[in-house]
């Protein structure tokens, strides 16, 4: 399984959350059709562009909580301290990767920054 967390500022583009899942899985010298799920926290669960993104690549978006984002965050690689304050981890993106994909999983890096929008990519098993 592999899945790529989201994280946004408010009111991005369905082309910018797109741009972000690319350009992470690029930078792994993977393609979209690698890709099992998206994952986002419950604070951007109304986020349009992140709905979009998962509908154009036709893939399920989960939903993790704060206690499965905490439960996965020492595993994060970078640190946000807006992302600490209102989601509980120091990345999103990272966090909801980690939590999606299941025990075991690690992430390929960490998370890719395009404008206002962060992706990363984690894995579970032997993939890519």
């Amino acid at each position: 399984m592999m899945v790529a967390g989201i994280g946004s500022r408010k009111g991005v583009s369905v082309e910018e959350v797109l741009a972000a899942i690319e350009t992470a899985l690029e930078a792994h010298g993977l393609a979209m059709t690698a890709l099992s799920a998206l994952a986002t926290a419950t604070l951007k669960k109304d986020e349009e562009a992140i709905a979009a993104a998962g509908r154009a690549l036709n893939l399920p978006i989960i939903i993790v909580d704060n206690a499965a984002l905490q439960a996965v965050s020492s595993r994060a690689l970078t640190k946000s301290d807006l992302s600490q304050e209102l989601a509980g981890t120091p990345s999103v993106s990272e966090a909801s990767a980690l939590a999606v994909a299941g025990a075991g999983a690690k992430l390929l890096g960490p998370r890719t920054v395009v404008g206002p929008v962060t992706c990363a990519i984690a894995i579970n098993g032997d993939a890519p």
